[in-house]
């Protein structure tokens, strides 16, 4: 029987970043088709050749830019750093139509990143929802998750709260965070996206504080 996640083709802006490619090494190798997207598709090529190589090319993973892997996918995830949020979106904004978007964005303003800064529109989730229009489902995840512990094979011991515009987009983005490996939780509409987005600067102090590279946030006194 064919494995459904083989139909389905994710495509991640901003993929050459370490975010971005943890995200896709883990999702290439549970049978997603994975698109890497850049402003520059060699970029994108060369972090798909990596990710290959890794993989030893039993997966499907291929660069281009931005706009062309967001055309070509089912569902599109956004890693690319806050400065660049607003105008990646603008760039990509009628090839999103009709699709859900992942955002992965945390508003953070160099240099006070261990300081909550969020941006007028209460979240850079909620920013993402204004650019792009009702036509476009707008969910949050990852965003208190390092990005070292992606790229490994290990078991990851952290939990990933998923917020969104719908309850149909947050059930979507919770089945590829548990395609990653991680324990999800519906955390609820996309206004809440402000306390998610806001807890990774307190996990950037904890880090900071206490020696550590890759705090992460636990839900206790509940079963999944």
């Amino acid at each position: 029987m064919t494995n459904p996640s083989l139909l389905l083709t994710i495509a991640i802006l901003g993929g050459t970043g370490k975010e971005g490619k943890g995200l896709a090494y883990r999702w290439a190798k549970a049978g997603y088709r994975v698109l890497i997207g850049s402003r520059e598709a060699a970029r994108a090529q060369q972090a798909a050749q990596e990710l290959l190589q890794r993989l030893d090319g039993k997966a499907f993973v291929e660069g281009d830019t931005n706009l062309e892997v967001a055309r070509r996918a089912d569902i599109v995830v956004l890693t690319v750093p806050y400065s660049a949020h607003s105008a990646t979106l603008e760039a990509v904004k009628d090839a999103l139509q009709g699709k859900i978007l992942i955002d992965v964005t945390v508003p953070l303003v160099p240099p006070k990143v261990a300081t909550v800064q969020m941006p007028s529109a209460g979240s850079a989730a909620q920013e993402a929802r204004q650019i792009l229009g009702p036509g476009v489902e707008v969910c949050t995840a990852f965003q208190n998750v390092s990005h070292e512990l992606l790229l490994s094979d290990e078991t990851i011991d952290c939990d990933v709260l998923v917020t969104g515009s719908s309850k149909e987009a947050r059930a979507e983005a919770i089945k590829l965070v548990e395609a990653a490996g991680l324990r999800s939780w519906d955390a609820g509409p996309l206004e809440n996206s402000v306390v998610v987005e806001g807890l990774t600067s307190v996990l950037i102090w904890i880090n900071k504080k206490y020696g550590s590279t890759h705090a992460g946030i636990r839900i206790t006194g509940v079963t999944s």
